[in-house]
Parts: C-alpha cells; sequence; structure tokens
C-alpha cells in the first residue's frame, strides 16, 4: 500500500511544475470559473478534489456531495480585485442512502460604471456593468459503500453592456475510499462543452461600402468575433486524515489532522500542485493553511473556522485569506447550514 501512496504522490507532480513550458494563457473563455469557491477550501490551497464533504463539493467535485447526508444550503462571498465581487451559493438534497441531488450558482459581477468617450471623458450619463455567471444542476450517487460518481450541467453566460455570450458544459468527478486509513482518491473535469462567441448589439458597425463614393446608403454590419474554449481543467486529488477522524495513522478523540493534494492540468495554463492541511479540535474550531505550486502571484493560503451545532441544525462559519503580492490580499467568507 505504501508503494501505491508513492505511485499517486509522484503522479500529482507534473515534469512541467519544474520544467516550464508554454501555458497558452488567453485561450479561453469565462477566467471566472477558475476562481475556487469557498474560505475552507481556499484556506487548504485549494487541494479539496478529496475532501468534498461539504457545500462546495459542488463545484470541486460533483462525487464529493455523497459525503452530505442532510438538506444543506451554504454560500461564499469575496471582494475580488478593482471592485469585482464574486459570489457562490449552493444547496443539496439527499434523495435516498446513495442518491443525491445539488443545486449551484457562481456569480462575478462589478457596480455600474459610467462610459466615457473621447468628446465626454467625465461620463456620457450612461451607465454599464459586467458580469458573470453559470448555474449548475448536479446529481451524485454512491455506487458502493466506497465508490461515488457525480455529474453536474451547467449554463455559463458572460455579459459586458450590451453583448453576451452562453454555452453549456459539464463536470464530472469520482471518489474513492480506498479503505487504507481513510485515504481518499478522487478526479475531476470540469468545464467540458462547446465554444462561447460574444453576440450583441455593440458589435454592429456601419459600414462604408466605397469610400471613393459619396452619399451613397452606409449599410449596418456585424463585427465577426471568434468562438473560444471554456477553461478545460482536470484534477486529481488525495487526501487523508493523519490524526484523528476516521480509521487515522495516529488516533486521538480531541484533534483531527487532514492533509490533502491536488494535482490540476488546465487547457490553458501549465500543471499546478496545490498541497493544504486542516486542524480541527472537536469538530468545532479549525485552522487551515496551504501553498500553491506554480502559480504567477499565489502560493500560502490561510483561513480558520468553526462549527456551532444548535440540536436541529449545524452551522459553520469559515474565513480565508489569500496573497496575491501586488495586487493585494483577498479575503473570503463562506456560511453552512445543514439541516
Amino acid at each position: 500500500m505504501k508503494k501505491i501512496i508513492l505511485s499517486f504522490i509522484i503522479f500529482l507532480m507534473p515534469v512541467s511544475i519544474y520544467s516550464g513550458g508554454f501555458s497558452k494563457v488567453g485561450t479561453a473563455v469565462a477566467q471566472f470559473l477558475k476562481i475556487g469557491v469557498g474560505a475552507r477550501a481556499s484556506a487548504m490551497g485549494e487541494s479539496f478534489a478529496a475532501i468534498s464533504n461539504d457545500i462546495t463539493a459542488l463545484y470541486w467535485n460533483p462525487a464529493g456531495i455523497t459525503n452530505i447526508n442532510t438538506i444543506t444550503f451554504g454560500a461564499s462571498h469575496s471582494q475580488w480585485f478593482a471592485e469585482i465581487y464574486h459570489n457562490y451559493a449552493g444547496i443539496v438534497v439527499p434523495l435516498s442512502a446513495s442518491d443525491v441531488l445539488g443545486i449551484s450558482a457562481v456569480s462575478l459581477s462589478t457596480d455600474e460604471q459610467e462610459v466615457t468617450t473621447v468628446q465626454q471623458p467625465d461620463g456620457a450619463g450612461i451607465f454599464y456593468n459586467v458580469s458573470d455567471l453559470a448555474i449548475g444542476l448536479s446529481y451524485a450517487r454512491a455506487l458502493t459503500d466506497r465508490f461515488s460518481v457525480g455529474l453536474t450541467v451547467k449554463y455559463i453566460q458572460q455579459n459586458m453592456y450590451n453583448v453576451s455570450a452562453q454555452t453549456v458544459a459539464i463536470d464530472l468527478g469520482t471518489y474513492l475510499r480506498t479503505g487504507f486509513h481513510n485515504l481518499v482518491v478522487a478526479m475531476c473535469v470540469s468545464n467540458f462543452g462547446g465554444n462561447m462567441q460574444l453576440e450583441g448589439r455593440d458589435l454592429i458597425a456601419l459600414v462604408d461600402v466605397n469610400k471613393n463614393i459619396s452619399g451613397e446608403y452606409n449599410p449596418d454590419a456585424f463585427l465577426k468575433t471568434e468562438a473560444y474554449p471554456l477553461p478545460l481543467n482536470f484534477r486529481v486529488g488525495i487526501a487523508m486524515d493523519i490524526v484523528g477522524g476516521l480509521d487515522p495513522v495516529i488516533q486521538s478523540n480531541d484533534f483531527r489532522v487532514t492533509l490533502a493534494v491536488d494535482g490540476n492540468h488546465p487547457n490553458d495554463n501549465n500543471e499546478r500542485l496545490n498541497l493544504g492541511s486542516e486542524f480541527g479540535w472537536n469538530e468545532m474550531l479549525f485552522a487551515r493553511i496551504g501553498y500553491k505550486i506554480n502559480y504567477d502571484v499565489e502560493n500560502w493560503t490561510f483561513g480558520a473556522g468553526v462549527k456551532v451545532s444548535t440540536g436541529s441544525q449545524d452551522v459553520s462559519f469559515d474565513y480565508a485569506m489569500v496573497d496575491y503580492y501586488d495586487l493585494g490580499t483577498v479575503s473570503r467568507f463562506s456560511f453552512e447550514v445543514s439541516f
């Protein structure tokens, strides 16, 4: 079994992390789909594919929602750079002992901005905003007591003033409990779907067919835009309870330490490695830390959380902080309620 674990770790450390290479940055649309959701996952360096046992599993690995056995609702919020807001909300409803249904939504939006022109640099009195939205419907099934599969079908839309683009994509995930000290191996393919192409009335332009002739009719013409693929990503992760938890390496009734590793292969960047850990005391207070490898402006992540039981509900509050160097620090807040 030790050889199996070592093989997985080696597999999750892509050669390109050290060798570099052409990253294909700027070749995919809907980049907001790559922004992770949930303070807990963010604090663990986004190494969450094999954890996926809370409401954010709808984003990280839909197969993980089979770990949720009660109706659960959760949301997260963060103010991104330049007054951009990133929000997530999801709900999971168990249908049976092995079937689970979920609905989620991710949005990225800005406040209204006034249009400026060369003639009116102080404002034209017209306002616009930019918004992105992804709405997903998820279904997961536990095929055995150790292996689960999950699927998310989502509608994706981007709006910029009077132009927009939309498409449909799917996420497909698996979740395997190996039976060795609660070692979990998970995989997920995200954003597999069609291309997106901008359309709208802002792309209409008057065309002068022949500039040598004056006074002729100038017809409307649509500016042609190219179609671009979605940010497809293949994620493989492993997680294990080292201290406490389920079948740990070191027994403890009060403390739990979980380690997680994710390897990511995006279609528009180099491979990346995410490391994370979570320390829990009596499953009430939590401290988390993570590290990202091969990211441009990210590495260390930190966070904390608290879980309160009110008898009929379990309520969790989580916080994460990620430092983006010159871009500043981003804080993320999350809450989750299990009924």
